[in-house]
């Protein structure tokens, strides 16, 4: 997969000059949308689908600072899915390779109406796509799914 480069903004900056930290958890999820619309599933499809899927936990931790004008780029994976909570794992480097953050998130599925959906039976193909990228990152973890 293509990783996403952002270009740190100077209003993503902070009174000291270096890239305020809440702005990480932004830069997660352009990578995220990026990399889902490269799988062939974008956002807004899946929603068009019927399928919502919340943010439940954020893990983040900060490496090194950035500045304005610095590029970084985001590498996104699939780090676990159980077929009910899907785990997104990111790795953002600037320019000159300098690891600056390291995180994930983690999402569960609904439906319009809030109920969790059962992805393997109502959205098989997008299930088998991230049972697939599971498997990329992870052989052993991508054979057993326990949905």
């Amino acid at each position: 997969m293509q990783a996403l480069t952002h270009r740190v903004q100077y209003y993503e900056t902070d009174r000291m000059g270096v890239t305020h930290h809440s702005n990480y958890i932004r830069f997660m999820e352009e990578a995220r949308v990026a990399y889902l619309e490269q799988l062939g599933f974008p956002y807004a499809e899946l929603e068009r689908r019927g399928v919502i899927s919340p943010v439940t936990a954020v893990n983040c931790k900060y490496l090194a600072t950035t500045t304005f004008d610095d590029r970084i780029t985001v590498d996104v994976r699939v780090e676990a899915f159980n077929g009910v909570v899907l785990t997104i794992g990111y790795d953002m480097t600037k320019q000159d390779g300098t690891r600056v953050f390291t995180g994930s998130s983690e999402h569960c599925f609904l439906n319009p109406e809030g109920h969790f959906i059962r992805l393997r039976r109502d959205q098989r193909e997008f299930y088998e796509m991230l049972m697939r990228e599971l498997n990329v990152h992870h052989p052993a973890e991508g054979e057993t799914s326990h949905e």
